[in-house]
């Protein structure tokens, strides 16, 4: 009988490969399976980023009608602008018979501007520059100083109730120029109390606004005159041109400005070539 085979043993593992400084380096480790579940579940774990939030929309809206032809429209504009109040405008259109009437100064009644903010409407300018000075108090609708204070009230409310025959004969129409224009007589008195009201107050308060450095309700009540006077062609002393110049130049004035010469609509009663 043959003699049985002997069983071979199993091959010895090759020993570590010696480093270049005589030790030896042990042989890496194959990751363990709850170490790749742990990353996945990092991976899973790590949030998404979120889309922005969008702009909420302005708590306040002013209503308006025309931005070529209604001066307390633009009154009312200026005044949220000199608050930094964020607002949003709504139009109301030209064609509606109320504000028709209002434009060609056929109405006793103002319907515009109108301010609507957390559920309170006000309408008038004067009133919503009251509102707006007691709701922002730091944007100085209103001179500190008290005498300088009831001066800027009482030329305000002059405007907001007089010159009459200043808007008859000019009416606002900023889209318009007519040089050498002949200004009706009746409104040369109107213009001669204007230009003594900003003489006054430039001379006291020493411009370029009329009650100093910064814009005040004066000249919000007033900007609607400098463009009249620029429409026109009305002669003005340099300082009172001056002071139309800068007013017009005003940030918030050229933006409604650029709008009324882009607004489609027209009156022809107020386009009539004189």
């Amino acid at each position: 009988m043959p003699a049985p085979t002997p069983t071979s043993k199993p091959a010895a593992k090759p020993a570590s490969k010696p480093t270049a400084r005589g030790t030896t380096k042990a042989p890496r480790k194959a990751p363990s399976k709850a170490a790749g579940v742990k990353a996945d579940a990092k991976a899973v774990a790590k949030p998404a980023k979120t889309a922005a939030p969008e702009a909420a929309a302005p708590a306040a809206v002013l209503t308006i009608s025309s931005k070529n032809y209604s001066s307390w429209s633009l009154r009312g504009f200026l005044l949220c602008r000199l608050a930094e109040l964020d607002v949003a405008e709504a139009r109301v259109s030209a064609d509606d018979p109320a504000i028709r009437a209002e434009l060609l100064l056929q109405s006793s009644s103002f319907l515009v501007p109108r301010l609507d903010h957390e559920g309170l409407r006000i309408w008038d300018t004067l009133a919503i520059a009251e509102y707006l000075h007691e709701l922002k108090p730091e944007a100085g609708l209103l001179p500190s100083d008290r005498a300088a204070r009831a001066h800027c009230r009482s030329i305000s409310g002059e405007m907001h109730s007089g010159f009459a025959n200043l808007r008859s004969a000019l009416p606002m129409n900023i889209k318009a120029h007519h040089p050498g224009f002949k200004v009706w007589a009746g409104a040369h008195s109107d213009i001669l109390r204007i230009v003594t009201i900003w003489t006054a107050c430039l001379n006291t308060y020493g411009g370029p606004y009329l009650f100093g450095p910064a814009p005040t309700l004066a000249d919000a009540m007033y900007a609607p005159v400098c463009s009249r006077f620029t429409t026109y062609d009305v002669a003005l002393d340099p300082r009172s041109r001056a002071y139309c110049q800068t007013m017009l130049a005003l940030p918030a004035m050229q933006e409604w400005t650029a709008a009324a010469r882009e607004e489609p609509d027209e009156m022809e009663e107020l386009d009539v070539e004189f």
